[in-house]
């Protein structure tokens, strides 16, 4: 056991990204290596995120832990080592204890710091080739999830947001796909627009990717036993690979002049 220091360890809040253990940033794969205790949502996290560690690294899974064992945890380590590592899942800023924890370190006087990471969002994203935004048809994301033990705040029903009509990324929510359904219908949605569920996004061997609808989302994952840690899209860009036309991006257009490319072919009169 490494002896108490004069003056505490740094604790850093590492975004482990959704699932691959190479998804980490080169970052929080620097510190893994260097640390002297780690700490990791092994409910979320994948052990093998920690496969970097130096021999002694002290190492625990907080999957049994309260957030008061958790601060204590780190606030002791912190005292003994100088690189005490959170790993989290996703990006720590994003549907992550980070408040909760950072209050009691600062109570104790314990610098911290925070690397962020890939969003499950993000690698949803990617295992289905789809695309959150399209020129003229959606500029805007919203992250959100459906009502549970935790309310949502007066505005931010599920309702209120789909109502935009733009990328919904849904978290937190696929054993209340009925009521996430709802209030998609709720706020004017089609029975057959597009839906993804990615579950476990980006894990080697455990991913599984799920096209469906709104008519019959719940149905296809109660087929597919999907019933946990699963990333849920309503999007009007759902499928867009396929389409035989898109609106393309002005910025790489011909006749688009910015600062690194004059145009190089007149524009066309808009009719």
């Amino acid at each position: 056991m490494s002896e108490a220091r004069a003056e505490p360890g740094t604790v850093w809040f590492v975004g482990a990204g959704p699932g691959d253990p190479d998804l980490i940033t080169v970052k929080g794969r620097g510190l893994i290596e260097r640390a002297g205790a780690i700490l990791f949502a092994g409910s979320l996290v994948d052990e093998a995120a920690t496969r970097w560690a130096p021999p002694g690294c002290e190492i625990a899974d907080s999957k049994g832990m309260t957030l008061d064992q958790m601060s204590a945890w780190l606030i002791e380590r912190a005292a003994r080592h100088e690189t005490v590592l959170r790993l989290q899942t996703g990006d720590p800023a994003l549907y992550g204890a980070l408040m909760e924890l950072v209050q009691p370190l600062d109570a104790a006087g314990v610098p911290l710091r925070v690397v962020p990471g890939v969003s499950s969002a993000m690698a949803s994203a990617a295992a289905a080739v789809e695309t959150f935004t399209l020129p003229e048809l959606t500029q805007t994301v919203i992250f959100t999830r459906v009502a549970g033990r935790t309310p949502m705040p007066a505005g931010e029903e599920l309702a209120a947001l789909a109502a935009h009509r733009c990328t919904l990324c849904i978290f937190l929510s696929i054993t209340l796909l009925g009521q996430l359904t709802a209030e998609l219908r709720a706020a004017g949605w089609a029975e057959d627009a597009p839906m993804l569920v990615v579950h476990k996004a980006s894990w080697p061997g455990e991913e599984q990717i799920l096209r469906a609808t709104l008519a019959d989302v719940k149905q296809r994952c109660r087929e597919a036993g999907i019933v946990s840690q699963s990333m849920v899209i309503a999007s009007p860009t759902l499928g867009s690979r396929h389409w035989p036309e898109l609106a393309k991006s002005k910025l790489y257009d011909p006749s688009f002049t910015h600062r690194f490319r004059r145009a190089s072919v007149p524009a066309q009169p808009e009719l």
